[in-house]
């Protein structure tokens, strides 16, 4: 896999990342929604499938990506399928620190140390090209304001953006109402994207979901589904970048 393109994973981070403090938005659900974009990410490039509501390795060979490939790694080890919601809710927090590392090393943010409460150690990242962040925002933006139905990653990173609880921090307030709306509604435009996503809040909600059948005609049943809640795992993140 190519550095010309941005990852899903990147891109969500970089959505997620507030230019005038430095920290992230929905730091407690974002590890979540990182874990799922891999996923994303790994399927678009061939390497893994949904089979229902599971995961399948189809083709092992790395992409290049080390972060990527990590999960790729511990996918192939399983051996057999995994629900999306067990992958997305099992041991994997800390991906937002190694993402905002990872960014930094690329080039794309830079850490700023300080202290909360004149105490407490803390790093805040700020982008070092906020056109990129511009352009991602655009493509959404674009996707919610024209109604033509956005390419496949884009409208995965709709639907995970969503599922994080970044369409308040993206489109607030009452005049963000109807853009939060049609940016929820994107999920359907992409079969694994809304697995992802549906798996996300499944796992933030506390609900051990039953088996979706039919995963990619579950469209018309995406006005339905609710805002995400608060993550319980909040007491687990770090204080960096929060």
């Amino acid at each position: 896999m190519g550095r010309s393109r941005r990852t899903i994973p990147e891109e969500l981070l970089l959505l997620a990342l507030d230019p005038a403090t430095g920290t992230t938005a929905q730091p407690q659900s974002l590890d979540l929604g990182l874990a799922g974009a891999q996923l994303v990410e790994l399927a678009l490039a061939g390497r893994i499938a949904p089979d229902g509501d599971r995961i399948a390795v189809v083709m092992p060979r790395p992409t290049g990506d080390p972060t990527l490939d990590s999960a790729l790694e511990l996918l192939r080890r399983r051996g057999s399928p995994v629900r999306a919601v067990h992958w997305i809710g099992g041991p994997r927090l800390g991906l937002r620190q190694i993402y905002l590392a990872h960014l930094e090393r690329c080039g794309m943010v830079h850490a700023v140390a300080g202290q909360m409460c004149g105490v407490l150690p803390t790093t805040r990242y700020q982008a070092t090209d906020t056109a990129i962040s511009r352009d991602i925002r655009a493509r959404l933006d674009s996707a919610i304001r024209t109604g033509v139905p956005p390419d496949p990653r884009t409208a995965a990173l709709a639907a995970l953006a969503h599922a994080v609880g970044l369409g308040k921090h993206l489109y607030p307030g009452n005049e963000g109402r109807s853009s939060r709306s049609r940016l929820r509604d994107l999920i359907r435009h992409d079969p694994m994207g809304g697995l992802v996503a549906h798996a996300v809040m499944d796992v933030q909600n506390g609900v051990a979901a039953q088996p979706r059948r039919n995963q990619a005609s579950t469209g018309s049943r995406q006005a339905a589904v609710p805002m995400p809640s608060q993550s319980r795992h909040g007491s687990m993140a770090r204080v960096a970048a929060h």
